[in-house]
């Protein structure tokens, strides 16, 4: 007879038919016990830190304390304790501040059962699981950072001339209005197409537009 690891679960979410519909699908599953469940955040973290569980199902928006403060105190008190956000919502102000808090994984409540149940056997098993959308979120707010860390390193003299070229000035012009060499604004030129990681200066314009630098 093999045996098999039972992954231990404390379901936390402050509607009870939510926890008696998910729990009761968990139950049937050989590899998953639900061990505790908790009706808002306080009782989280108390049931959390006293039983240790495999992994915690943590919903949002839950009375006393919600769960990105639930999941922040858990993991303040114990770093290793897996926490799978299970939630209506998709919102910037819960999305980023629930994984900064040291959630592992992030499921919306529209998912199938079977689905959480495997996001659970996934979490425990050292993997990140995250809603389509919010990997996107997370896609776009780190190409959002990098663009904001490539326009930072330019110097106040190429945002200048990069202000001009979005002004459509020839390079003659802009060594004119800035009283500098025509080899200068050259050197300004490739050194903010270099910077931007752009291949022309229609890129380069492209970018300060929808960057919003002019």
């Amino acid at each position: 007879m093999v045996w098999l690891r039972m992954i231990r679960v404390l379901f936390a979410d402050d509607h009870e038919m939510v926890r008696i519909g998910v729990s009761s699908y968990l139950a049937s599953q050989k590899d998953i016990d639900v061990i505790a469940e908790a009706s808002d955040g306080e009782e989280a973290v108390k049931m959390a830190l006293e039983h240790k569980p495999d992994i915690i199902l943590m919903d949002l928006v839950m009375k006393e304390m919600d769960g990105i403060e639930a999941t922040q105190n858990i993991k303040e008190a114990w770093p290793e304790a897996k926490i799978i956000i299970v939630t209506s919502f998709l919102d910037d102000d819960k999305v980023y501040p629930a994984l900064e808090a040291g959630a592992t994984s992030y499921m919306l409540k529209t998912s199938k059962a079977n689905e959480i149940a495997d996001a659970i056997r996934a979490t425990y098993e050292g993997q990140s699981i995250l809603e389509p959308e919010v990997t996107g979120k997370i896609m776009s707010k780190m190409q959002t950072s990098k663009d904001e860390e490539l326009h930072h390193q330019l110097t106040e003299r190429e945002k200048e001339v990069l202000l001009l070229m979005a002004e459509g000035k020839t390079n003659q012009e802009i060594a004119d209005e800035l009283f500098i060499a025509l080899k200068t604004v050259k050197v300004h030129v490739s050194n903010i197409l270099g910077k931007l990681e752009v291949q022309d200066r229609t890129q380069a314009v492209i970018y300060a537009f929808k960057n919003k630098l002019v």
